[in-house]
């Protein structure tokens, strides 16, 4: 199944920059004590763990924004699964440079590849209920682009990017606003033509009341599953359902059982742990042995 393209690389570059500004700084004091100018050298970047191949061509583009001289060889599709050994770029040119472009590399891998591996673990638990999961607002400061650009790669769907392009009343909103009904109708009153307005219910009343002024998604916020299944049963098919709050790899699949559509998850970004990957100079570089 084809997956979703990489963002634009205006959308990142300057996280990029910043990445190698904090990293290399003026220069790299190691590799211009110990490595000759003129060397060259081949080198594998590998999975050391079990992962979802995500993020390859960011790497890549650290490394031509080091030395355009370079050259980067992907060997794993994005979305792939790799297992420990497993190549995933072949790099090659002034060892200089992939010295120096090195930690930057793997530093955004293990990031992306970690958030889409973690990601695919939920994906997989809810295989054949039904029900979609979702990514949040809860990125890294600064990564939002290529976090949830990794969910994706990892099965998710994409919720809004930021406040300026979805409509979530949340409880604070429904409280500044009366209730639900009035913030229902202040939301869809004042929507942009194509913006989709969702409100967040923690009730069975709640999650009637919304539809009844006109909201047709709810999120459904911190419910146990039996309270789910009431509301799922209520509402029907009045309202696409997204349940959110407290979901772990444990409970999951209960939740997705309960019949609602989506299941909205903080921990694909603000929680996945980066993968264990590395560069390793290769058989053919100068001096190293085969």
């Amino acid at each position: 199944m084809q997956g979703p393209p990489l963002p634009p690389a205006h959308t990142w570059r300057r996280l990029l920059e910043l990445a190698l500004e904090e990293d290399v700084g003026p220069g790299d004091l190691t590799t211009r004590a110990v490595v000759e100018p003129d060397r060259q050298a081949n080198a594998f970047i590998e999975a050391r763990a079990a992962l979802v191949s995500c993020g390859i061509d960011v790497a890549g583009a650290v490394l031509h924004q080091v030395d355009p001289a370079t050259r980067f060889e992907r060997r794993a599709a994005e979305g792939a699964t790799a297992s420990p050994g497993d190549a995933l770029a072949l790099v090659s040119g002034p060892m200089r440079a992939l010295l120096v472009a090195e930690r930057t590399m793997l530093n955004f891998l293990q990031r992306l590849c970690g958030v889409a591996t973690h990601t695919r673990r939920f994906v997989d638990a809810v295989a054949g209920t039904g029900a979609h999961i979702v990514d949040t607002r809860k990125t890294l400061p600064g990564w939002r682009v290529l976090d949830k650009y990794a969910a994706a790669v990892g099965g998710a769907i994409n919720h809004r990017m930021g406040l300026f392009d979805g409509i979530l009343v949340k409880d604070n909103h429904v409280a500044l606003a009366g209730g639900v009904a009035p913030a229902v109708k202040a939301a869809l009153a004042a929507a942009p033509a194509g913006v989709r307005v969702q409100v967040e219910v923690e009730s069975v009343e709640d999650a009637v009341v919304a539809c009844d002024v006109g909201a047709d998604f709810l999120l459904l916020d911190n419910c146990e599953a039996d309270k789910l299944r009431e509301i799922v049963a209520c509402v029907g098919n009045r309202a696409c359902l997204e349940a959110s709050g407290g979901i772990t790899l444990e409970n999951v699949r209960a939740i997705a059982e309960t019949g609602v559509s989506r299941i909205s998850i903080g921990a694909l970004t603000h929680s996945a742990p980066a993968v264990d990957i590395s560069m390793e100079i290769g058989p053919g570089s100068p001096g190293v042995a085969r």
